[in-house]
């Protein structure tokens, strides 16, 4: 079973960023107003919250999970995505979210074996979640599809990046 001791600190810290940039990938993939944008959030952080409170959730999700939820392991994080757009075009931001991921599950693949695919399909279910938290077009909620195309093509490029 692995778990932080297993890997650098900077192996670590892509762990710790790639729930975040699976998220990311979808918001920027096809970018939502204010209220969507929030909802994205909402949805990420309750992916968290599910995988922590799960008895039953991998132990190196929990181990992600319970990093995040503290100052340092959240600051590493945040850092991990602003240097992801930072110096970046808003139509790049989804491209290097996709080559981070990318790094992951290279880490995934080579330093935890046994839990890679367990905590790939985790990262899809997050971005799953999130091109699904809000109604795209449309107007006053009425109209407008649950995931866009453009989320559809992004959910699979994600699930490519991972090679899940």
């Amino acid at each position: 079973m692995a778990n932080k001791s297993d890997f650098t600190a900077e192996e670590w810290k892509k762990l710790l960023e790639s729930p975040l940039l699976a998220g990311f990938a979808v918001s920027a993939g096809d970018p939502s107003g204010f209220i969507g944008t929030l909802q994205e959030g909402f949805a990420s952080a309750k992916a968290l919250a599910t995988a922590k409170s799960d008895p039953n959730a991998d132990a190196l999700i929990k181990a992600v999970v319970d990093d995040l939820l503290t100052p340092d392991g959240r600051a590493a994080a945040r850092d991990g995505v602003k240097g992801v757009v930072d110096g970046a075009k808003v139509d790049e931001f989804k491209d290097r979210a996709l080559v981070e991921l990318r790094r992951t599950a290279s880490i995934l693949d080579s330093k935890a074996p046994n839990e890679s695919k367990a905590f790939k399909d985790w990262l899809n279910h997050i971005a799953n979640l999130v091109a699904e938290a809000g109604v795209e077009g449309g107007f006053l909620g009425f109209g407008g599809v649950k995931v866009t195309d453009a989320e559809r093509a992004t959910l699979a490029e994600i699930s490519t990046a991972l090679k899940a």
